[in-house]
């Protein structure tokens, strides 16, 4: 079952007209795009206003300080992070036709850290920091890819397809911290020396070979 979609209201409470809906998505599009080049701690709302072509006042409207606008950026993208699961849900997990889907969740796991980097950048700073609203947001944007992975090792258990020597719950534990790591630090591994292309195929490897219980097929 879907989460409702959120009543987006303004700071004091209000429900903004049209107008005020385009001028809260600018305001946020602005400080998702300015978060691409300065640190969450020195962006300023009269720096977000300005670039949005409106002012202090009237970003005040809607959120009472800068890190509530990117909390709302964080629950936006956590959203969309719903497509990993459903990557998995839908993988037979046997076969070329499974590698391929462990193959596709690599590169959609790739895809996503390079499109919100700044954001799960604040996401990864905050948390560490005990700041409860973005631990809840990481927290949303990976469990139900932790559930669907172990399911998927429970089916294979069931099936008698995975010897089952490790709790699916664990096994997808330690996957989505893999996934999440690598596709975070891809370019220093790119440093190193490491290609993106033998990154993503080692990440598909460990997936199918971790939930499939099966060794991958030849390349």
């Amino acid at each position: 079952m879907s989460d409702p979609v959120p009543v987006l209201r303004a700071a004091d409470g209000r429900l903004p007209g049209r107008r005020g809906q385009a001028t809260r998505q600018r305001l946020l599009g602005c400080t998702r795009e300015m978060l691409r080049s300065t640190s969450y701690r020195d962006l300023k709302v009269v720096d977000i206003a300005k670039e949005a072509g409106t002012s202090p006042a009237t970003f005040y409207q809607y959120f009472p300080d800068v890190e509530a606008a990117i909390v709302v950026l964080a629950e936006e993208m956590a959203q969309e992070g719903r497509r990993f699961s459903d990557l998995v849900r839908t993988n037979p997990w046997r076969g070329r036709t499974g590698y391929d889907g462990a193959l596709a969740l690599a590169d959609e796991f790739i895809r996503f850290w390079e499109e919100h980097q700044s954001v799960l950048r604040v996401v990864d700073l905050a948390t560490e920091e005990g700041d409860g609203r973005f631990a809840n947001v990481r927290t949303r944007l990976l469990n139900d890819l932790n559930n669907a992975l172990a399911e998927a090792v429970e089916e294979r258990k069931v099936a008698g397809r995975h010897p089952g020597e490790v709790e699916p719950m664990a096994i997808a534990g330690v996957l989505v911290s893999m996934l999440a790591h690598v596709a975070a630090h891809r370019y220093g591994f790119e440093f190193w020396g490491v290609r993106t292309g033998d990154l993503r195929t080692a990440m598909a490897r460990i997936l199918y070979w971790s939930v499939s219980g099966q060794r991958p097929p030849a390349s």
